[in-house]
């Protein structure tokens, strides 16, 4: 009974550190955007990230952000991100029908209902740019500080996760994709009433 009780305190013990753990961002540049505006290179350029230069190198196990898959991304995803890490596909909105569909390793998450704060699409449902996406996935993962230290070094980072503060703090607080879509639900209703 001892050994037990001894083995759960280390299981507690292991749990707690990897909750302190952070997350490794990998951002997937297919080199379609203007350098300049580009915010998946500037988070590899702040030492936000790590690029990766061909989709080979996703890892099995990483957590895919691809707007067309069929699962949202949840709370259920943050040991997948914390083991094999959270990668962005970073590519040209004009050209990311051909990068999404072409994803295919890794655990393939989509982003739930959020609106853009960047310059390019300000308020534009969905057409997040890299960071923001990046950011919001950290944030329903439950790594808030690591999501407000990516908006840090944009302008309107800020923005970013005041635009969507009730939404993010709404989808951080559950645990499957299944809660992620019935919130994203109700806000679509109250949208359309």
């Amino acid at each position: 009974m001892t050994t037990q009780k001894s083995f759960t305190l280390l299981d507690d013990t292991i749990g707690e550190s990897s909750v302190t753990a952070r997350p490794r961002v990998l951002i997937y540049h297919a080199d379609q955007c203007d350098p300049k505006k580009c915010t998946g290179t500037r988070l590899i350029r702040m030492k936000r990230a790590q690029i990766l230069k061909s989709m080979n190198q996703i890892s099995v196990g990483s957590v895919v952000l691809n707007p067309v898959s069929e699962v949202a991304f949840s709370g259920a995803d943050r040991n997948p991100v914390l083991r094999s890490g959270l990668v962005a596909l970073d590519c040209s909105w004009k050209k990311a029908e051909e990068i999404f569909a072409s994803s295919q390793s890794g655990i393939q998450r989509a982003l739930p209902y959020l609106l853009a704060a960047n310059p390019v699409n300000t308020y534009k449902p969905i057409k997040l740019s890299t960071a923001e996406a990046v950011a919001a996935a950290l944030y329903i993962a439950g790594f808030k500080e690591e999501a407000e230290d990516i908006m840090s070094i944009f302008k309107w980072g800020s923005a970013f996760i005041t635009l969507n503060h009730e939404f993010l703090e709404a989808y951080s607080k559950c645990s499957t994709s299944r809660e992620v879509i019935e919130i994203q639900k109700e806000y679509m209703e109250l949208q359309n009433r």
